[in-house]
This record gives C-alpha cells, structure tokens and sequence, in this order.
C-alpha cells in the first residue's frame, strides 16, 4: 500500500468561502484504488504556499503520491502547475498527456487543462483539475498505471501485475 496525500489549491477554499469538493471526492478515490491517504490539505492560489506544501509533503511527509486539485486552468492566479515544475527534479509529461487525452474524449475543454506531473525524491506528483468531475476523470484515466511507476520510483521490483490498479473503483 502507498501512502498519499491530497492538496487542493484554491484562494475561496482556503478563505472558507468553499467547501473544498475536488479533494474528498480525490481521497475516496485513492481509497478505492488501495492508497493509504495520510494528509489532504486546501491552500491558495500562491505559487510560494503552493511550493511550500508540495516540498513538505514530499520531504517531510515522504508520501508517494502527492495529487493536487485545482489551479490547472487559464485564470492569472492559476499557478499550480508552475510551482509544480520549481519543485520537482524529474517531469514526467506522460501522465498528463493521458489524461487530457482522456478528458478530451468527454469535452474539447479538456485541452485546456495546464497540469503537469513530475517527481521529487521518491514522491510522485500529479495536478488535477479544480472541478470534482474532472479531477476524478483525470485521476482515474491514469490510476491503474500509477501504481507500478511508484513502485519503480519507490525501489522496488516493479513488477506489472502488482500494481495494476485491479480493484481501483470509480467513486461517485
């Protein structure tokens, strides 16, 4: 079992002015799919405290996956993505290659989306959408792979049909 941690980014979230959707409907998917989900977190749209939490959580926390929900779209304060790249060592644009991909199957506003994912130290990094409906969508066009690249990220044998996401469910 991987740990994970859930970081939603969102300047009305973190005021309180919105209940935060994206990041339980994000947990109980993580669930689903066997992660152990150890933090889950609302912070604004600042790049610095938007850095701040990822470091953290990957270096003091040590969690695998790191998801974050929100600040992906074309807005000026729409910075995740670019506080993702400062913080990670290694991109991996594969994922969120796949997963606009697949968003793109359900609307063509899903080429909008400026997520990225990337690794630093053992911990990989994915940034989601801000809507719970296509952050779920997101997540679960790449969930059934993430498992076996955190195994090889982890050190472990990486071996295919270990983590090939049988038993990932879809949450409402």
């Amino acid at each position: 079992m991987f740990t994970a941690a859930v970081l939603t980014v969102s300047d009305r979230g973190a005021r309180g002015e919105r209940q935060d959707a994206s990041g339980p409907r994000i947990e109980a998917i993580l669930k689903g799919c066997g992660y152990e989900v150890v933090h889950r977190e609302v912070v604004p749209d600042e790049t610095e405290m938007v850095e701040e939490a990822l470091v953290r959580l990957c270096d003091e926390r040590d969690v695998a996956l790191l998801v974050t929900t929100g600040g992906t779209g074309f807005s000026p304060r729409d910075v995740t993505p670019e506080a993702t790249e400062r913080v990670c060592e290694r991109m991996a644009p594969g994922i969120p290659e796949a997963m606009r991909a697949a968003s793109m199957k359900i609307t063509p506003r899903g080429m909008l989306s400026r997520g990225v994912a990337g690794i630093r130290g053992r911990t990989l990094i994915v940034n989601l959408p801000g809507s719970p409906k296509a952050a779920a969508e997101n997540l679960e066009a790449v969930a059934q792979t993430l498992g076996h690249g955190l195994e090889m990220l982890r050190g472990g044998p990486a071996d295919c049909g270990a983590h090939s996401g049988e038993g990932c469910t879809r949450q409402p």
